[in-house]
């Protein structure tokens, strides 16, 4: 499903002729000396998406002119993929057009919006994991407007988890334990879980009594995303797995599997 993106009727509150949102590649829209200084998306987080939820996030917009900025006359959007045709892949909109805006000086204002992004709706699919672009607009009382097609970027991932289990336990001393586990991460296709293959994940292990972890070695997932290494049993403590992330998956680490050594 394709997301129209022009939005012709706050085109008009704008005062421009049209608004296509994202348009193909093409300069800022400025009149006057207005300007928008700063675009914060999610708190500076990235957006971490599974299979159901919806998440709830802002985007916060400052802009600046000499004449002070027109409450509600600022406007963002975020989207993934822009298409020759106008429409994008992957667009939100503000679930407030006017937003919450908050005047910083006689000449600044930062209006924050409320967002919303549905993993069934607006990814489209798992191509659009990663980077997305967000688009903001402003009007000053003077009639000033900016429109900047890239204002900020933000990430869109897709969640992951990670399971860890020693075993046996308790064990003897200098036996060999065997750590499993499995990495897996959202589908935005399938609304499921699915093993994510071939990552590097770190084995780690804390001794008791201490409260620093030391990464014992490097496990490769399998083709279904599974772990499984082994290991010598030196000292009580807790076992966990640690996965750094990537640029469509958000680094994760498990819950820890305590060891008791006799």
């Amino acid at each position: 499903m394709r997301h129209r993106t022009t939005l012709t009727a706050f085109a008009g509150a704008l005062a421009l002729s049209a608004l296509v949102i994202p348009g193909a590649a093409r300069a800022d829209e400025v009149s006057g000396d207005i300007k928008i200084t700063k675009v914060v998306v999610n708190g500076g987080k990235n957006i971490v998406l599974g299979t159901t939820n919806v998440k709830r996030f802002t985007i916060a917009v400052t802009a600046t002119d000499d004449s002070g900025i027109e409450v509600g006359k600022t406007f963002p959007t975020m989207w993934h993929t822009p298409l020759p045709n106008g429409d994008a892949y992957g667009l939100v909109l503000p679930d407030d057009i006017l937003g919450k805006c908050v005047r910083q000086s006689f000449t600044t204002t930062t209006c924050t919006y409320a967002m919303t992004i549905n993993p069934r709706i607006e990814p489209q699919d798992n191509s659009t994991a990663g980077t997305w672009t967000v688009s903001a607009y402003a009007m000053a009382n003077d009639g000033d407007y900016i429109g900047r097609d890239s204002a900020a970027k933000a990430k869109v991932l897709r969640n992951s988890r990670l399971t860890v289990n020693a075993s046996p336990e308790p064990v003897k001393k200098n036996r060999t334990i065997t750590v499993t586990g499995a990495l897996t991460r959202a589908n935005w296709v399938t609304y499921k879980y699915a093993g994510y293959t071939k990552q590097p994940v770190k084995l780690q292990f804390k001794k008791k009594g201490t409260s620093t972890y030391k990464t014992l070695k490097t496990v490769t997932t399998d083709s279904k995303g599974n772990l499984r290494t082994t290991t010598k049993a030196t000292a009580d403590g807790y076992f966990r797995y640690s996965f750094a992330g990537t640029p469509t998956t958000p680094a994760v680490t498990s819950a820890v599997d305590y060891v008791d050594v006799k």
